[in-house]
């Protein structure tokens, strides 16, 4: 006998709840939707992701040049080579995410990370540097940030935009403390303990908490995306809103979210044009933020004030990153990518044209801004677009991509810099990429499956 579309749902529910029982159970039942310790989980890992950030590591070039000796354009080929290189495991990444699940990556690659600021710790030549680099662009950069984006898309749908808001804050709060903090670690202990902090950090704390909370799916626990009980409460309002419109012909009850293979989004011109999009800030910001510390001494400003910029950044994009996730559930998010990419360029105008501690905090406000709907449209913008079950392997090419992009960042800047004496010429020649961004996001719509199936 043939089901009809709502008895198959509610088989396919039933049988899900079915799997749950032999499924890891939750550590415990919180008075709350348990998606939210989740997003907790994703905002803590894209914190930790920290010590393989441009943000973390810029703070520490300073010291490699004065006790090494080495060119800052010596480290930064070390840096983007590394990434680079980084940056074509992220496929085979997002192939493990989605085979072994988020909550064994995230313990496998916390336990890694923390490894690889052991090894950074002890660095004593360019070869070492470029392997502690590698490790650190791989498992911190790359997989911290790539395991949370798959991670709390799986546990909310139609408050992604909020949960995806609430998850970036972890990002934010590592950004604006982490250069100060960094700063004065190496002040006071000195870069090799300060590398050596983070990894004890990563193995005694994160390690243990990413065990013990987190949960690939709520499926997998007998709990439904967005907190929803149970399925007849879900057909209830679906039968509502299948009543009032009957005469449109759309059927809610019958929807369901669409998930698209790695190579059907492939097939897109969508797929495309978003990956040149991603590609973009990385690229673009990896750079300046790795040379922050040289852009603003040409004008007298030292290493502190260059980590409190740093700092005014994530600390702006606080506010911004809720406000943003709000935006992106009502208007369409490749309209936002769009506007966004256009206040990135003005962002590096402004760059242009500092000259005064003044007109850096300026620099620094308007580009908290454009990060605070950066990091929320690229981050919503491929669940939206192509769905939650083979999120991993899409979302690793789209690192592999942000990853390279930040390979190529900082070594244009370094070459600039030896070449004319300064970063004006590359910062505006830079400027042109955000400019191309927003064209390529205005004409990425929603991609339809059903027009690619015929």
């Amino acid at each position: 006998m043939k089901l009809n579309s709502e008895q198959r749902e509610v088989a396919i529910s039933e049988e899900e709840r079915q799997k749950s029982l032999s499924s890891p159970k939750l550590p415990f039942n919180p008075p709350f939707f348990y998606g939210w310790i989740i997003v907790f989980m994703g905002a803590l890992g894209m914190f930790f992701s920290g010590p393989g950030q441009t943000y973390t590591v810029s703070i520490f070039i300073e010291s490699y040049v004065r006790d090494f000796g080495w060119s800052q354009s010596l480290i930064a080929s070390m840096y983007s080579i590394a990434t680079l290189v980084a940056g074509l495991f992220f496929f085979f990444v997002g192939k493990f995410v989605d085979r072994f699940g988020q909550r064994k990556m995230s313990v496998t690659i916390g336990m890694l990370l923390a490894f690889a600021c052991f090894l950074n710790s002890f660095i004593a030549g360019a070869t070492m540097l470029f392997i502690g680099f590698f490790m650190l662009r791989l498992f911190g950069q790359g997989s911290m940030t790539l395991i949370p984006g798959t991670l709390v898309p799986q546990w909310f749908v139609k408050q992604r935009g909020r949960a995806l808001s609430l998850m970036a804050l972890g990002g934010f709060v590592g950004s604006s403390s982490l250069p100060p903090l960094n700063a004065w670690l190496i002040e006071s202990y000195g870069w090799s303990m300060t590398w050596q902090i983070w990894g004890i950090i990563l193995a005694c704390f994160y390690v243990p908490l990413a065990f013990f909370l987190i949960r690939n799916k709520p499926e997998q626990v007998g709990l439904l995306p967005d907190g929803q009980k149970n399925k007849s409460e879900q057909d209830k309002v679906s039968q509502s809103d299948q009543t009032d419109k009957r005469h449109s012909g759309e059927n809610k009850s019958t929807k369901k979210e669409i998930s698209w293979k790695l190579n059907e989004a492939m097939r897109t011109r969508v797929f495309w044009f978003i990956l040149f999009c991603v590609g973009i800030p990385s690229m673009v910001n990896t750079g300046i933020v790795f040379h922050i510390t040289f852009i603003l001494g040409e004008n007298g400003m030292n290493n502190m004030m260059a980590s409190y910029i740093l700092s005014l950044m994530a600390v702006v994009a606080f506010p911004v990153t809720f406000i943003a996730g709000f935006v992106v559930e009502r208007i369409k998010v490749h309209w936002v990518l769009a506007l966004t990419f256009i206040g990135q360029a003005v962002a590096m105008l402004v760059l242009l044209q500092v000259n005064t501690f003044g007109m850096a905090v300026l620099f620094g406000v308007i580009r908290g801004l454009v990060g605070g709907f950066e990091v929320i449209c690229l981050g919503i913008i491929w669940p939206n677009y192509f769905g939650r079950e083979h999120l991993g392997s899409i979302k690793g090419i789209a690192m592999t991509v942000t990853v390279i992009g930040s390979a190529f960042g900082p070594l244009p800047f370094g070459l600039a810099y030896d070449m004319f004496g300064g970063y004006s010429e590359i910062i505006l020649l830079m400027t042109l990429f955000p400019l191309l961004g927003a064209c390529a996001a205005f004409f990425s719509p929603t991609p339809n499956k059903a027009v690619l199936s015929k």
